[in-house]
């Protein structure tokens, strides 16, 4: 599914991205595909689970931030990392509330003359006439 990611980011107002907090060996995978994934879709926010925080073998998740290079991305990628317990439900809500905070902030951005990837946009009046609707050929079942 890796090689499809641009046909389901084409519509999509936010990702939730999911890493094990026990297994530190995966991290520089998990880093290389969320970086595909912005390659292809840098506006669009994502949020991180850092899953497994309820066992001792967890990873801080300050050293799940480093270790994928959030904080290295700049101003113009919109993330979130949040500790969470899948089990016990333990800050999902926290998560997709700041998901959605994010998505409302894009939205709000894109509609004060700021585009997706974080550019100025044309003036309306120069952008109106060639707006249309793009429609996604992607089928989700």
């Amino acid at each position: 599914m890796r090689p499809l990611w641009r046909s389901y980011t084409r519509c999509t107002d936010g990702i939730i991205f999911v890493v094990d907090s026990c297994k530190e060996d995966r991290l520089e995978e998990a880093k290389l595909e969320l970086l595909k994934i912005w390659k292809t879709a840098c506006h669009i926010p994502v949020l991180v689970l850092a899953n497994k925080q309820d066992l001792p073998s967890a990873l801080d998740v300050s050293k799940i931030e480093s270790q994928l290079g959030l904080k290295e991305l700049g101003s113009t990628y919109h993330w979130h990392i949040q500790p969470t317990c899948a089990i016990t439900g333990e800050g999902l809500d926290e998560g997709v509330e700041k998901l959605h905070e994010l998505i409302l902030n894009r939205r709000k951005m894109t509609r004060n003359g700021v585009s997706k990837n974080g550019l100025v946009k044309p003036s309306a009046a120069a952008s109106k006439s060639s707006r249309k609707v793009q429609r996604s050929h992607s089928h989700h079942y």
